[in-house]
């Protein structure tokens, strides 16, 4: 027997890995079975070269569980090792200084993971951890070396007769939740499900069926449980595939569901390695959106679906998976982003989606336009945050009018521009955010020939900001932001019906019931169509309230500011009003008209309301 000690400068580096990496202490499987596809994968490499001339056979890599004697077991069938190798990989863990290194690093996660101490993670979870290794190389003998989680270890002889290792962890007391079967398969479906050798965890019974028609009968056989698909479809030519193997691959990585829009397959090899497909799901109306739906591989290992370092942050909202070697998994936050790899893979990620969606706009505008509810969340989002993908984006982002007709912002502004640019020569875009409500509002505008967008998301406010900053000569105003005459601001001007003085005598009137409920009162001579009396919010004051409101703040920051615009052509106010006798009368009608422009906006409630629903029974009774 040999004995010795592992060749690291601090005596403390187990307690320190088991310590401070507890809490991602379930990455140890991921580590060992990388291990054994890599030892897999290195016999395959030698027997291509004709350097192996034995016979590969079955390389499938077994996980085995004991509970009685608690050890789980990474068994695989690759290269193996000579007691040479044996003390030259897993007798020399390469740390200069491992407190330092630490302290460095105390923020990160996954820290294994990420910096590659790869077998040593399994004293996270084992007490005692034993290699029984075989060399593939002819002559060989067995060698078992063994480690209880200190710097010291022995190597010992065996009669192991097959090629191979098998990594035996005998699981510690604190951790004998890696001795539960579902456990292991549920971190073998997140870590190991794609895989490129074949990885069985057991078995699991199947039913087959023998013979046909009357005689045919049902059987249940047991066959090995394969955990993992090694050849996923990323790591295929796209002229290999169909339409219906990239749905099957999305049911597979997300069952249940809704079918995906489309996809687009990454697959580049220069400046650096990349392969993926990346799915566009149905967001509908919706930005409640489930991110984290991303899943990135190096070499088919999975490493996260945190992705937001490699892909910008409203790619985020796609799904699918990214498989690159060249993404640095070994470094901080802060370099990750500064790395000019992650930078050109960000890069080639948004062209390609651009590009995708360009070529749908172009090849099929129908198609394109009936896939604009679940689409347009995301192609909004990534105008607003990414400078690259607007510029793109322009071509193939949609406008929807309260007609249900879609038009680029190109063709908008040139629909519009000659009845709705103001006297400042700003195209004016009118809009909602609820067609229902505006209702009243959209058909005077339409009166007018005025049309009236659709912007009814909760993004829609950022992105008519975004656009009013790009665009420079456009503005968008609510329909509910002022009279319709108002909205695009023409040198135009209506004659009253009402003298100065009766102007004053019905603003006074106005005055007295809005003392309570608010608003300033303006006085304006509109067409006598309009409505008598109506209500409106400055947009600027509207838009900072909703901002807040999106930010989780109080909206009574701000004051509720509205005009009551009292239309003094409205035959209410010039033939009715001013010609009754009764004060009473006159008060409740004023009254009336103020609470009926109130109701229009929504803000006639609680104990007003009811008044006002009381006053109308009383009217009709």
């Amino acid at each position: 027997m040999q004995k010795g000690n592992i060749s690291v400068q601090t005596e403390n580096i187990f307690p320190i890995i088991k310590q401070f990496l507890y809490s991602d202490q379930e990455i140890f499987l991921r580590e060992l079975i990388s291990n054994a596809v890599d030892a897999t994968n290195k016999l395959r490499t030698l027997s291509s070269k004709g350097e192996f001339k034995g016979e590969i056979g079955d390389t499938t890599i077994e996980i085995i569980l004991d509970k009685e004697n608690k050890t789980l077991t990474i068994r695989d069938k690759g290269i193996g090792m000579t007691e040479e190798e044996v003390q030259k990989y897993l007798n020399q863990v390469a740390f200069s200084s491992a407190a330092e290194f630490l302290e460095k690093y105390k923020d990160e996660a996954n820290i294994i993971g990420h910096f590659g101490l790869g077998f040593y993670s399994a004293f996270m979870v084992a007490e005692r951890v034993e290699a029984v290794t075989k060399s593939y190389q002819d002559g060989s003998t067995g060698v078992t070396w063994t480690c209880e989680g200190d710097p010291s270890y022995t190597i010992d002889g065996n009669d192991k007769t097959e090629r191979g290792t098998d990594v035996v962890l005998h699981i510690s007391s604190d951790s004998e939740e890696y001795l539960e079967d579902s456990r292991i398969e549920e971190l073998l479906k997140k870590y190991c499900r794609f895989l490129p050798v074949s990885i069985k965890f057991g078995t699991k019974t199947e039913s087959i069926t023998e013979g046909e028609g009357d005689e045919a009968e049902t059987k249940e056989i047991e066959v090995d449980n394969i955990i993992n698909n090694t050849d996923p479809i990323w790591r295929k030519q796209p002229t290999e595939l169909e339409d219906e193997d990239y749905r099957s691959f999305y049911n597979e990585l997300y069952p249940f569901s809704p079918a995906p829009m489309f996809w687009i397959h990454l697959n580049i090899d220069y400046p650096f390695n990349l392969t993926g497909v990346l799915y566009f799901p149905k967001l509908a109306n919706s930005f409640e959106v489930q991110k984290n739906k991303i899943q990135l591989y190096s070499n088919q290992v999975y490493v996260t679906d945190d992705v937001k370092e490699i892909v910008p942050e409203f790619l985020t909202l796609l799904h699918g998976v990214i498989d690159s070697p060249d993404i640095p998994l070994n470094v901080s936050r802060s370099y990750l982003q500064a790395d000019q790899n992650v930078k050109k893979i960000t890069g080639y990620i948004t062209r390609k989606v651009a590009d995708k969606l360009n070529e749908l706009f172009k090849k099929d505008r129908k198609d394109y336009e009936s896939k604009w509810g679940d689409l347009g969340v995301f192609v909004k989002y990534g105008m607003i945050s990414e400078e690259k993908f607007n510029d793109k984006a322009e071509k193939f982002a949609l406008l929807t009018n309260t007609e249900g007709e879609f038009s680029t912002i190109a063709e908008y502004k040139e629909k519009i521009k000659d009845t709705q640019t103001d006297k400042h020569d700003k195209i004016i875009h009118l809009y909602t955010n609820n067609p229902v409500d505006h209702d009243s509002a959209i058909q005077a505008c339409k009166n007018r020939g005025y049309d009236v967008l659709v912007l009814d998301h909760v993004i829609d406010n950022h992105f008519l900001q975004h656009l009013e900053q790009k665009q420079g000569d456009t503005t968008f105003v609510r329909v509910d932001s002022d009279t319709v005459d108002n909205l695009v601001q023409k040198d135009e001007t209506t004659e009253s019906v009402l003298s100065e003085d009766e102007q004053n005598k019905v603003k006074e009137r106005f005055e007295k019931v809005t003392e309570k409920g608010g608003g300033t009162i303006v006085m304006k001579a509109m067409s006598p169509e309009d409505p008598p009396v109506m209500v409106t919010k400055p947009e600027f004051m509207r838009r900072m309230k909703e901002m807040q409101a999106m930010q989780g703040m109080s909206m009574d920051a701000f004051p509720d500011m509205f005009n009551v615009v009292v239309n003094t052509n409205h035959p209410l106010l010039a033939n009715k009003l001013l010609k009754m006798r009764s004060e009473e009368k006159k008060e409740n009608l004023v009254q009336y008209l103020y609470d009926l422009a109130l109701l229009n906006q929504n803000m006639l409630k609680g104990a007003d309301l009811t008044a006002f629903v009381n006053r109308s029974l009383d009217f009709l009774k």
